[in-house]
């Protein structure tokens, strides 16, 4: 199959620090990188030099965009559809808008999941306080009501635990396209970041371990400490579902660990490389970031294999001050996105270590 020769263009939709690892990527393949971003600054034009600032509607910015680009991606899930939609009259876009169409809804994205006959937690999709109210009877508390669209680290979702409850959740989202989902007892949440290529092969990083402080991903350990079943029943589900999806490039798929059956319960994927798979950079000969450009240009997959035991740990907000002592750890690998604001709950960089197989993680 034909692939995209070094030199050629990737067209890059949004400028995070996701956008700046995938142009970082490509650039070490030989590739070039143009970004799409309506921020007046951004993480991603630190590392190349071919930048569109517009909105993601200016169709006459995309029509100019698309013919200097060989083929587009995107690094969050929110671009609108139509936007996808427009650029593949004119370039190649991969993942593609169906996919996008399925993520952006929670509804649509558990239907999905269920039709392939993986679990979820139970659902129901809500349009008004009476149907949360039925919802809520049938699935019990505690519960969680979500937005169905626009949701992110804990954003747009309310716990509640009492009937008495429901009624403020239902104020405070204020919208009448929700989905009330029961509530998963579990010991663990991880993640697969799968990916597919444009011929259809599939590799699969090993599952990871993540913990959150705030909604918002903490620190992900692979391998995830699991036992060796649940390690192959989540790859299965990560390529089943990739495979599904006819997707192309690196997906995560997040699941709980369930305490009672089924053990392995998805929770939501992700469209993109993921901030739970960034330990692939230094634990993998192939990094997810380098894996999603390979599989959009149409490269032969690369090694998935560990080197060893990998711990990655955010620095969210204020963690970032602790930069320049890191530095000084010769074991961390440090990893700063170049943003001058440290905000409460902002990614500003993350940190990972590898350790022997043998070794005990006290973490």
């Amino acid at each position: 199959m034909q692939h995209l020769v070094p030199g050629s263009v990737i067209g890059i939709l949004g400028g995070g620090q996701l956008g700046r690892m995938l142009a970082m990527a490509a650039a070490q393949l030989g590739y070039r990188s143009h970004v799409f971003c309506p921020d007046a600054k951004f993480p991603a034009d630190q590392v190349t030099g071919l930048v569109t600032r517009a909105e993601y509607g200016d169709q006459a910015a995309l029509r100019s965009f698309a013919g200097s680009v060989d083929v587009v991606t995107y690094e969050f899930e929110n671009i609108p559809v139509e936007t996808v939609e427009f650029l593949s009259t004119n370039v190649p876009v991969y993942p593609s808008a169906k996919v996008l169409e399925i993520s952006q809804d929670r509804l649509h994205e558990k239907d999905f999941v269920n039709q392939l006959g993986i679990a979820t937690a139970d659902y129901a999709g809500v349009s008004s306080l009476e149907e949360a109210r039925v919802a809520l009877e049938k699935l019990g508390c505690p519960a969680v009501l979500k937005t169905r669209r626009l949701g992110y680290d804990g954003k747009g979702q309310v716990m509640i635990r009492t009937p008495e409850e429901l009624e403020a959740a239902w104020q405070k989202l204020n919208s009448d396209q929700l989905i009330l989902e029961g509530f998963v007892s579990f010991d663990k949440e991880i993640s697969v970041i799968a990916a597919r290529g444009r011929d259809g092969e599939i590799r699969c990083f090993t599952p990871a371990e993540n913990r959150h402080k705030n909604h918002i991903l903490d620190t992900s350990i692979a391998p995830a400490r699991i036992d060796e079943a649940l390690h192959k029943e989540a790859v299965a589900i990560g390529s089943r579902m990739i495979e599904a999806l006819n997707y192309v490039g690196v997906m995560a798929v997040e699941l709980f660990v369930s305490t009672d059956a089924p053990r392995l319960r998805v929770n939501e994927i992700a469209p993109r490389v993921h901030n739970s798979g960034h330990w692939t950079l230094e634990a993998c000969a192939t990094s997810q970031f380098e894996q999603h450009i390979r599989a959009i240009c149409g490269l032969p997959l690369g090694g998935v294999e560990l080197y060893g035991q990998a711990v990655m740990t955010n620095l969210i907000g204020e963690d970032i001050r602790d930069y320049e002592q890191l530095m000084q750890d010769p074991a961390a690998n440090v990893h700063h996105y170049g943003k001058i604001e440290a905000r409460p709950g902002r990614k500003m960089g993350h940190v990972t270590r590898l350790y022997d197989f043998s070794e005990k993680l006290d973490v």
